[in-house]
């Protein structure tokens, strides 16, 4: 659909049916939205967030987690209650998780594409479209709130027949089409699935993309007892030791053992970096980059004297009241890495790094649309800095684990390959080895790093799904 084709006085022809504006026609069992009051319609306010942060994440590149924080988040957003703001979230959610696929369902109901300066207008049929394929919402409400919301948006108000033909049309072909669709989809912008295909092959590659569609499942890591507490949770132990529940039965805090300290959620990929430390009881280790503070936990629980070292105050201040719930102690450092300068080096030194978070797509769909290549290569020098930085805290013959949370090799394989080439004679890798943790022999590569992704056995069932993408390497400062 071009330019002209978007004026007002034009029929929009949808498929080859024509449709012109039609303001005031009342379809049955839907007068009350097209009364004066209609922007007030039930629904309407979660619609129209769902499509403001939408719009923010995509045409801002605005982190999703931010912009849908209980205390901190959008105004809009903040301004409904409960209920809509986890309808908001999972519309969110679905939108952002099958992009393309909706996209591609969306423009088979236009003759032309929407011309680039539409913005709004698509983010309503996309939030429409994500409810009408993948919720349990009815698909009338999906429809005619759409429309409603293009009416009350002075720049979408002359294309409501269109949204309201698209999404009609929509509502008939899904059955028929949507199973096809998906088949021949890869819901990820063009450049992440070449380059996760390049560093996977293609088979791996799709499976990871596949396990991208699916919710993410949720992993605790207990102090004790796995078996007790996947009882009172409702979950299974998973190999490694984390408790998993297949989805949240409520507010975590409400969950039996919060308040007691029992446990903390943590992706059962996470919890894997901490433990390669082997034997640290009463040794100096630093956690580096450290907040929110679940492999600070993990590293007092195996009884390490830790400091943990955090550049944000406010992610500091949330690390201690983490730690407080726990009933654990740690000694807690604002500082920047960087220009850190211990009393006295350290035993061990854990560097989870900050990186591109595409291994936890499952959890944060909005990565892969707010991130692009280059910030791949920029948060990889960053991260080159900060292990350059995290070897000179820590005794010759001390250990340096260093992880995060990407699949793409620049910010892994690549990026210790060259660190240790630079720093040959100083520092050595020293392998991780299978058997040595227990669950973890499938996750060791033949270098001896440690390499999860969200591809598990049976992609079907998020229970038993893959973790999330992480990378550690464990390296040993030998002068």
């Amino acid at each position: 659909m071009g330019p002209q084709s978007l004026r007002a006085e034009r029929p929009v022809v949808v498929n080859g049916e024509q449709r012109g504006r039609q303001p005031n026609r009342q379809r049955p069992g839907n007068k009350s939205l097209n009364r004066p009051d209609a922007p007030n319609a039930p629904g309407l306010a979660a619609r129209m967030a769902a499509a403001r942060l939408l719009a923010a994440t995509i045409d801002a590149r605005t982190p999703l987690d931010g912009l849908t924080d209980h205390e901190h988040g959008h105004p809009q957003f903040r301004a409904l209650d409960m209920r809509d703001r986890g309808l908001v979230r999972a519309i969110l959610a679905t939108a952002l998780r099958h992009r393309v696929t909706i996209g591609k369902l969306l423009s088979r109901r236009l003759e032309k594409p929407l011309p680039a300066n539409a913005t709004a207008l698509s983010h309503i049929l996309n939030v429409a479209a994500a409810q009408i394929l993948f919720l349990d919402v009815p698909d009338s409400a999906a429809v005619d709130l759409a429309v409603t919301h293009a009416k009350s948006d002075p720049r979408t108000v002359r294309f409501s027949g269109l949204v309201n033909g698209v999404l009609r049309t929509l509502v008939r072909a899904k059955d028929a089409e949507l199973p096809a669709m998906l088949a021949e989809t890869a819901d990820a912008p063009e450049w992440f699935v070449e380059r996760l295909t390049t560093a996977y092959g293609a088979e791996q590659a799709g499976n990871i993309l596949a396990a991208h569609r699916l919710e993410s499942p949720v992993d605790f890591t207990v102090k004790s007892d796995p078996e007790k507490w996947a009882g009172e949770l409702d979950g299974i132990v998973l190999p490694t030791g984390a408790v998993r529940i297949e989805k949240l039965s409520g507010p975590v805090a409400e969950l039996p053992g919060y308040a007691d300290g029992a446990w903390w959620v943590q992706d059962a990929a996470a919890a894997l970096p901490a433990r390669l430390f082997g034997d640290i009881e009463g040794k100096r280790v630093a956690d580096l980059c450290a907040a929110p503070g679940g492999k600070t936990a993990q590293l007092v629980l195996a009884g390490a004297n830790v400091v943990a070292v955090e550049a944000s105050k406010n992610r500091l201040a949330r690390l201690s009241v983490n730690l407080e719930r726990l009933g654990l102690q740690a000694e807690t450092v604002n500082a920047d890495l960087l220009t850190y300068e211990p009393a006295e080096l350290f035993d061990a030194v854990l560097l989870d790094a900050p990186c591109s978070s595409t291994g936890t797509v499952r959890r944060h769909p909005d990565v892969l649309w707010t991130k692009q290549p280059a910030d791949i290569s920029k948060l990889a020098g960053v991260q080159r800095k900060l292990l350059d930085g995290a070897v000179k805290l820590v005794k010759p013959g001390g250990r340096i684990v260093f992880s995060n949370c990407s699949l793409d090799p620049e910010e892994g394989e690549a990026l210790v390959a060259a660190f240790l080439a630079d720093h040959k004679g100083k520092v050595e890798l020293d392998p991780v080895r299978p058997g040595e943790v227990a669950g973890i022999d499938e996750f060791v590569t033949a270098d001896g790093f440690l390499r999860t992704t969200p591809a598990g056995l049976d992609l079907g069932n998020p229970a038993i799904s893959g973790l999330d993408g992480f990378f550690a390497a464990r390296l040993c400062r030998v002068a």
